[in-house]
């Protein structure tokens, strides 16, 4: 078995290290480095999950209906996972830095606009336009993040980004729902922005851009986003009433993945990285990273379905409920990037899904009324699972690219999570159709995504030298 160094791949995924002598960011440079790229994470996180809390006020304000208004939410959603592959590729060409601040100017810009938004149509071209912007900067965040940190601390960089992801997603709500309660609802979309400012000013200290020459590849770059329209909105228009509509759409979208795949095959540094995800140790760590993320997502969307319809809680207690999923997160997420920095992220990931089987069977079997205290240690027994997983299989999928590939594995991971995220969403929205939707069934769906990555991840550890590999 040979390594190599400067970013090529070990071909034996049972070598967990990562394959980089890159020693990241002098300090003190690299703290600052953390600090910008924090605030702009934050920004990102809380955009993204800052707005449902709105959404009545919004449809009431603009004389919308309900099912309407949660456009705001899915063009946000739809133009933000369309673009983060194309721009991954961009920001090769014009380097990380550049792509990361402009995206945050983008994003400044349509924030503004928003606050003095009086029409629906008005808001939905800026919210897209915020999602162009955050596409830009989260496309090349994960790359960044390989750079800021010494190859051997990665682990702990991903454990210190998913800190703030965890801690941003939690408090976007409680921010949302003070200012929808004090302050005109279009503060819900500047609510962000300051850190946008904050990250532009310690932005400097982000590592150098370093465009690269490359042929342009927008003709890739539209079939790509084109692709993620056609299976994304396929899946959004099925979900809404419009199954038919949906289903041609998912349709399209799979003969335009066919074509996007047999095209990309043919180029050097693809948009569409099909040469990342034909190494099984990326390919297999998406895959995982994916069904995670389904499993996940499945969980707390189907979860208040039991709770509230099922149970009997009243909605402000189902709240109350979930909390300690992401407060368990919060803790474990950091401490398993950490520790993946010194054991094999593959047993980290296996044990923690194992972990949240576990957790997830017995959310499954409660009792009709178990009380608090039941419904709380047994979705933290379940966080913990999926906390010991997130962190270790982030880092091997972002720390075994090519590091001139470290965008485009970072464009991947993000277009697994939002898609992932989608998928969850559909999934509940068909056993509620069935009417399973608040029984166990939808703890037995996550469990067996959550299998399904376990799998993933064993048989990329599994994986022997294989000349058809390298």
């Amino acid at each position: 078995m040979a390594m190599q160094q400067h970013g090529t791949f070990t071909d034996n995924p049972r070598v967990e290290t990562i394959p980089d002598d890159h020693a990241g960011l002098p300090k003190p440079r690299r703290l600052w480095a953390i600090a910008a790229i924090s605030f702009g994470t934050s920004l990102l996180v809380i955009d993204s999950n800052i707005a449902n809390v709105a959404l009545p006020t919004i449809a009431r304000d603009l004389n919308v209906g309900e099912a309407a208004v949660t456009n705001v939410v899915t063009i946000y959603q739809l133009v933000l996972v369309m673009l983060l592959l194309p721009f991954s590729s961009l920001g090769d060409r014009l380097g990380h830095r550049t792509l990361y601040q402009a995206g945050q100017g983008v994003f400044m810009v349509a924030s503004a606009a928003c606050f003095f938004v009086d029409s629906f149509t008005v808001l939905l071209l800026l919210r897209a336009l915020q999602a162009i912007g955050a596409a830009m900067a989260l496309s090349v965040s994960a790359a960044m993040l390989r750079q800021i940190y010494p190859a051997s601390r990665l682990g702990t960089g991903m454990g210190i980004n998913s800190v703030i992801v965890a801690s941003s997603a939690a408090l976007a709500p409680t921010v949302g729902g003070y200012i929808v309660g004090n302050l005109p609802w279009q503060t819900v979309f500047v609510a962000a922005a300051p850190m946008a400012v904050i990250s532009l000013l310690l932005g400097r200290a982000l590592p150098e851009p370093e465009p690269r020459d490359q042929p342009s590849k927008w003709r890739s770059g539209v079939l790509s986003a084109l692709t993620m329209l056609l299976l994304v909105g396929g899946i959004q228009l099925g979900t809404h009433d419009a199954l038919g509509w949906g289903i041609a759409a998912f349709a399209l979208g799979v003969v335009a993945l066919l074509a996007l795949i047999q095209r990309e095959r043919r180029r050097e540094a693809p948009v569409f990285p099909v040469d990342l995800l034909a190494k099984p140790v990326i390919g297999l760590s998406a895959l995982a990273g994916f069904a995670s993320f389904v499993s996940a997502g499945a969980l707390m969307l189907g979860l208040p379905f039991r709770f509230e319809n099922a149970m009997g809680y009243e909605p402000q207690m189902v709240g109350l409920l979930l909390l300690p999923f992401p407060l368990t997160m919060l803790v474990v997420s950091p401490i398993a990037g950490i520790a993946s920095d010194k054991v094999a992220p593959t047993k980290l990931g296996v044990t923690g899904m194992a972990i949240a089987i576990v957790g997830l069977l017995l959310l499954a079997t409660m009792p009709d009324q178990p009380g608090a205290w039941n419904i709380a240690w047994r979705l933290s027994l379940t966080a913990v699972g999926f906390g010991l997983f997130f962190s270790p299989n982030s880092r091997l999928l972002i720390g075994r690219a090519p590091r001139d590939r470290a965008a485009a594995a970072g464009g991947l991971l993000s277009t697994s999570r939002l898609f992932g995220q989608t998928m969850g969403a559909v999934a509940i929205g068909i056993l509620l159709a069935a009417g399973l939707g608040t029984g166990p069934a939808p703890l037995y769906v996550s469990c067996a995504l959550a299998v399904v990555a376990a799998l993933a991840s064993m048989v990329r550890f599994s994986q022997r030298d294989n000349p058809a590999n390298r």
